[in-house]
C-alpha cells in the first residue's frame, strides 16, 4: 500500500523517514530501524537529497537546517519526538512501549527533542558529508 501526496506530487511509501544524513545519532535512528523493522516495510530518504528536501518543504519544515526527522506512516507526518514514538509504535513490541512518551505535554516533547536536536551534532558528532550505509539501509534508500 502506498499513499499520493498532492503536496509532493509523488507516491510516498507507507512508512518512510527522511533523516539527516551527516548526523551521526540520527544515521544511528535508521540502522536501529533497519535493524528492527522485521518486515521491511520502512523506507529511507536523506534530507539532504533532493526528494529528501522536496518533502521537508512540503510539509513545510526548514531545509537550510534540518532540526527534525519527518516520519511518514499511512501518510501522517510525524515530527520531533513524535517521529521517535509513531516509528517505535509501528515496529511494534517492545518498541512500541515508547509511546508512552505521549503522556508528555506537546510543549514538553517538543523542548525535549530540540535540547537533543540543537546539540547532537556537539554530542554525537557530524560527518563531513553523508556516510555510506550499509547494504540494508542502501536497498531501501529513496533519492
Amino acid at each position: 500500500r502506498e499513499h499520493r501526496n498532492a503536496n509532493a506530487k509523488v507516491t510516498l511509501p507507507d512508512r518512510l523517514v527522511v533523516f539527516d544524513g551527516v548526523c551521526v545519532l540520527c544515521s544511528f535512528f535508521a540502522r536501529f530501524i533497519v535493524r528492527f523493522d522485521r518486515e521491511e516495510r520502512f523506507r529511507f530518504a536523506t534530507a539532504q537529497s533532493t526528494f529528501g528536501e522536496a518533502l521537508f518543504r512540503a510539509y513545510g519544515l526548514r531545509t537550510d537546517v534540518y532540526e527534525t526527522n519527518l516520519v511518514l506512516i499511512d501518510g501522517a507526518p510525524h515530527t520531533k519526538l513524535d517521529s521517535l514514538v509513531a516509528t517505535a509504535a509501528a515496529l511494534g513490541w517492545p518498541w512500541r512501549a515508547a509511546c508512552i512518551l505521549r503522556l508528555l505535554p506537546r510543549g514538553l516533547r517538543d523542548w525535549l527533542y530540540d535540547r537533543i536536536a540543537r546539540n547532537r551534532y556537539a554530542v554525537f558528532g557530524k560527518r563531513q558529508s553523508c556516510e555510506i550505509p550499509s547494504f540494508a539501509l542502501r536497498e531501501r534508500l529513496i533519492g
